[in-house]
């Protein structure tokens, strides 16, 4: 770089320039002090002017000595906070002792805080005070490149000479204040070569990396791939490194070393980590086989164009046609509901925040493979970084998407053959990988949670799965269960017999099961339980072989991913085919349940904190009232020719279920034929307050539907999409079944009480619930038949 290491003279005097901070706050002073020292740690002068007599103000007396103090030869920045503090620290000059002293401060006008912390790592790197002040002024330049409306720049340099090299920041709030201090220390440590780097993900110009203002406009956030280059003496070793600090996550506490491809493994876990232990079950079913890890070399990325741009235009063109195929094979191999989670994936192949970026930086010179790359890891990133848990979850459908694409422009590869009957273990699955995964015994990831699209896929499909942190060998003998989470490895001669006697066990009553789906459930000593399926479409009413009902119908098909909000017409159209499918059994309609982690692009959803406890269900419904009035209608026309249900999601109030009801009426009365015979009314009980006071809300209903998914994470404060709390949602913990009991003695013989959570699919909850008075079990398709015979298993009176 060419700037000297602070330290001593020949005399052995500090030559470090010396910082003094001037507020009108002492609280305020001591802060940014403190900020400033964790980024240029050591023994660096900084004295501190703030405040008057315990309260607020300057002093022109205690500010020159304060530049007294921090003067050890190589002069004083004087950093200032607002107004009055400029006009003291201009008289403190007058008072100093030594009159020549005074043509060693510099009076900075920059903004404190920000100005304070790049003066202090570029003084401890031994800057003069010219430069300490110059880089100082310049500290707002990171933020206003992020803030500042866009300017028109002129195109970056693609490259420069120089030794060059390349790496990603792993760091999780990317290179903010401290790794870039970390950064721009060891740089203005090595004496000789000019260093300079470039936000390549972004196409940023090259800035001088000895710089911590202009570092900062680079905007790195976690993994933007950065380049490297110097010049002169020492340029390998200089850009060696910072290779190597960037390997290390720049020594920043709690950044991953190594700096190789994230780990996509759970944190560790046990009681001194703070994480719950693993493994957590993700889909039901007994799983016995050897272990198989799915090793898939990341896609090559092209670096140099293999043609002109038109060219490349046309490989990028031939590489979504082809994954947009692939995309549609994976959704025709799930049910309706399952393949909505590929609806999001086909939008993206079109998105013109991927293909507008990729296009023009195609038409500049840059690779296909490079320029989707580029394209596809800035939204992932950018998506991640967002607090909304929905719009954070879509990162993960980008580089689903991102990597895909990669894939087809690097040609056909042969995909790893996966021997029948193998457990498969793998860092995470796609959504595409899931749905169409060989004949394998089970699944273990590394990485997920019961409610990502993986997992939600391999129970569609009846594929065992665990979550699990796995270091095996290919070949070692894996059995787990994926309904209670137990696994073993390598299992001892005893174990592997108890596993494999229950896979038989579960093989047999799959048997069973399927031959009985048709008939009735009834325990023991003799109460019905009707079983009904979760749908999402025509398709998937006809899968439900044996369901005496549709006790959810999922009604957000129509509604999401698309412009504007289904017609009456196109809705009616709907709800018939799925009551069609049933032939003439009750379908239990849930009015629209978005809003929350499911937006809706055509209604202006204000940003929310936390979606989850925002408008969502019925929440949203009174804000847009239209939506549900259009929704009522259509369903008070097919239930006057089928047996129909109506519930209202999310109801926590009495008032809720109050006007939800009049708008019912309302659409009755807009419909002009009557009350339909064989109506019925409920409401998804989701909510704690809802289940402790149900008692308010039965005189008004016909049933109770009770959403574990929701009412667990709720009751629990555990998100249900969140893995590092996977296991704590538990839908039979002691608090969630003292909720379900108190459903149940409140509806008594009054109303019929449902389940239709996931959990009802789980033979132990399923006991608990109907032992609790629930008389309704609701779920997937494909568990109908299981579910019934698990209920002939109980005596209620036991």
């Amino acid at each position: 770089m060419g700037t000297s290491q602070g330290g001593s003279d020949v005399n052995g005097r500090d030559m470090t320039v010396g910082l003094v901070v001037v507020s009108h706050s002492r609280a305020l002073a001591d802060a940014a002090v403190a900020l400033a020292r964790e980024m240029a740690p050591g023994e660096l002068p900084i004295e501190v002017a703030a405040g008057v007599d315990g309260g607020f103000g300057t002093d022109a007396v205690a500010i020159a000595a304060a530049i007294g103090a921090a003067d050890r030869g190589a002069g004083v920045v004087v950093l200032m906070d607002l107004g009055s503090a400029v006009l003291s620290a201009e008289l403190a000059l007058e008072l100093l002792d030594d009159p020549d002293q005074g043509e060693r401060v510099v009076l900075c006008p920059a903004p404190l805080v920000e100005g304070l912390v790049v003066a202090a790592v570029v003084a401890a790197g031994g800057a003069e005070r010219a430069e300490v002040a110059a880089e100082a002024a310049g500290a707002m330049a990171g933020k206003l490149s992020q803030l500042a409306p866009a300017a028109a720049a002129p195109p970056a340099e693609a490259s420069v000479a120089g030794v060059q090299a390349r790496f990603t920041v792993h760091n999780t709030h990317g290179l903010h204040a401290r790794p870039a201090a970390r950064l721009v220390a060891l740089v203005r440590e090595i004496d000789g070569p000019n260093v300079q780097l470039r936000n390549a993900t972004t196409g940023s110009a090259w800035v001088a990396a000895g710089s911590l203002s202009a570092v900062a406009t680079l905007g790195v956030l976690q993994g933007h791939e950065i380049e490297v280059a110097a010049t002169g003496p020492g340029a390998d070793a200089a850009v060696e490194a910072v290779a190597a600090l960037a390997a290390r996550s720049f020594d920043e506490p709690g950044g991953r070393p190594g700096g190789g491809q994230e780990s996509h493994f759970p944190a560790p876990t046990g009681p001194e980590s703070g994480f719950p232990a693993l493994p957590v079950p993700l889909a039901p079913g007994v799983a016995v086989g050897a272990a198989f890890h799915l090793r898939l070399a990341a896609p090559p990325v092209d670096d140099v164009p293999l043609g002109e741009p038109a060219a490349e235009r046309a490989r990028l063109a031939a590489a979504r046609d082809a994954v947009r195929g692939e995309i549609r094979a994976a959704a025709a191999a799930v049910g309706a509901a399952e393949a909505a989670i590929f609806e999001a994936h086909l939008l993206l192949l079109d998105d013109p925040e991927l293909l507008e970026p990729a296009l023009a930086a195609i038409d500049g010179g840059t690779a296909a493979a490079r320029a989707w790359a580029d394209a596809t890891s800035t939204t992932a990133t950018a998506f991640a970084a967002l607090d909304d848990p929905y719009l954070a979850g879509r990162a993960a459908d980008v580089r689903a998407v991102g990597t895909q694409v990669l894939t087809a422009l690097a040609g056909p590869a042969a995909a790893p053959a996966v021997p029948a009957g193998a457990v498969l273990v793998a860092p995470d699955l796609t959504p595409a990988q899931a749905a169409t995964l060989p004949a394998v015994a089970g699944v273990v990831l590394g990485a997920g949670s019961p409610t990502s699209h993986a997992a939600i896929l391999l129970r569609a499909r009846g594929v065992p799965a665990v979550l699990a942190a796995l270091d095996v060998d290919d070949g070692i003998l894996l059995a787990f269960d994926g309904a209670t989470g137990e696994l073993a490895v390598d299992p001892a001669p005893e174990v592997l017999a108890r596993f494999r006697e229950r896979a038989t066990d579960q093989q047999e009553r799959r048997h069973a099961a399927l031959a009985r789906a048709a008939e009735t459930a009834v325990t023991r000593n003799g109460v019905p339980v009707l079983v009904g399926a979760n749908v999402g479409s025509a398709a998937d009413a006809t899968a439900a072989v044996g369901a005496d009902l549709v006790g959810l119908l999922r009604t957000e098909f129509l509604f999401l991913d698309r412009p504007e909000a289904p017609g009456v017409d196109e809705q009616e159209a709907a709800y018939r085919a799925v009551a069609e499918a049933m032939g003439g059994r009750r379908v239990t309609l849930r009015t629209l349940d978005a809003g929350g982690d499911k937006p809706l692009p055509y209604l202006a959803l204000p940003a929310e904190a936390n979606p989850f406890l925002g408008l969502r269900g019925i929440r949203l419904a009174a804000r847009w009232p239209q939506l549900l009035a259009d929704q009522l209608l259509a369903a008070v026309r097919v239930a006057h020719d089928t047996p129909l249900s109506i519930m209202f999601p999310m109801v926590s109030v009495l008032d809720e279920l109050l006007d939800a009801r009049r708008a019912l009426e309302e659409a009755i009365a807009a419909e002009g034929r009557g009350t339909p015979p064989e109506l019925q009314v409920g409401i998804m009980v989701e909510v704690p307050a809802a289940a402790l006071k149900a008692e308010q809300f039965v005189p008004h209903l016909d049933f109770l539907s009770i959403g574990t998914n929701d009412l667990t994470q709720y009751a629990l404060a555990a998100e249900r999409g969140n893995a590092a709390v996977a296991a704590l949602a538990d839908p039979l913990d002691a608090g969630v079944l003292r909720l379900v009991d108190a459903v149940c003695r409140a509806a008594g013989d009054r109303a019929l009480v449902a389940v239709c959570g996931e959990a009802a699919a789980d033979p132990s909850a399923a006991q608990r619930f109907v032992r609790l008075g629930v008389r309704e079990l609701s779920v997937a398709p494909a568990l109908v038949a299981e579910t019934k015979q698990t209920v002939r298993g109980l005596d209620l009176r036991e």
